[in-house]
């Protein structure tokens, strides 16, 4: 069985053209239990990272060949979710702007405050796990709804709308019995055990799919 998140060793992608940087940054992550890998040019790092991976990317700005603007916008275009860490010794207002709209999580400048950086990670890292959390929640309850047959869902739908087991059965056409006999199926394959449990996982359910349609 996979193992939680939250057990898992997080891992950051340090990629910096200065192997001096990749180094000092490198052993100043580890002291606090983080693995790191680094990389020296933003292409290796493209074709190489592990996106299944927990943790968060430290990216630098100023590099041959694509810039971490680049870099940034490619990620984000290949729907990879770890948060983003921006780093740079020549920084901008416009730059910092950029960056933040791109999508990054934080913008740093060179030298890199020790504590800073460190904190960064670890806010970088937390968001990362919960958000593997609820995605992966999301599709624990989306594998369990597929359970459900087709007036289980009808049955289910009406329950979220607050209808009684007699205004179903008048709605769908069936007897009292077999309403409450669906509703326990529902209840099971859900495995919910409240009502307001219940209806909470239908309106996410409901959410995530508005959202998947749009994309």
């Amino acid at each position: 069985m996979t193992a939680p998140f939250s057990q898992l060793s997080p891992l950051v992608q340090l990629i910096d053209d200065d192997e001096a940087v990749r180094t000092s940054l490198a052993l100043l992550i580890g002291t606090v239990g983080l693995r790191v890998q680094t990389w020296a040019e933003p292409q290796g790092f493209l074709a190489g990272f592990d996106r299944d991976s927990i943790g968060a990317i430290v990216l630098d700005v100023r590099m041959p060949g694509l810039g971490g603007l680049q870099v940034l916008g490619e990620l984000v275009r290949r729907g990879v979710d770890h948060p983003v860490i921006m780093l740079t010794g020549h920084g901008t207002v416009e730059m910092c702007r950029r960056a933040f709209k791109a999508g990054a999580a934080e913008f740093l400048e060179k030298p890199v405050n020790d504590e800073a950086l460190l904190e960064a990670l670890h806010a970088a890292v937390r968001q990362h796990v919960r958000s593997r959390e609820r995605h992966r929640a999301g599709q624990a309850a989306r594998e369990r709804y597929a359970q459900l047959s087709e007036r289980e869902r009808e049955v289910l739908g009406l329950i979220a709308r607050g209808l009684t087991n007699k205004e179903i059965g008048r709605a769908l056409g069936l007897s009292p019995r077999t309403v409450e006999t669906h509703r326990a199926h529902v209840f099971a394959k859900l495995e919910t055990e409240s009502l307001a449990q219940l209806i909470r996982q239908y309106a996410e359910l409901a959410e995530g799919q508005d959202g998947g349609s749009t994309a």
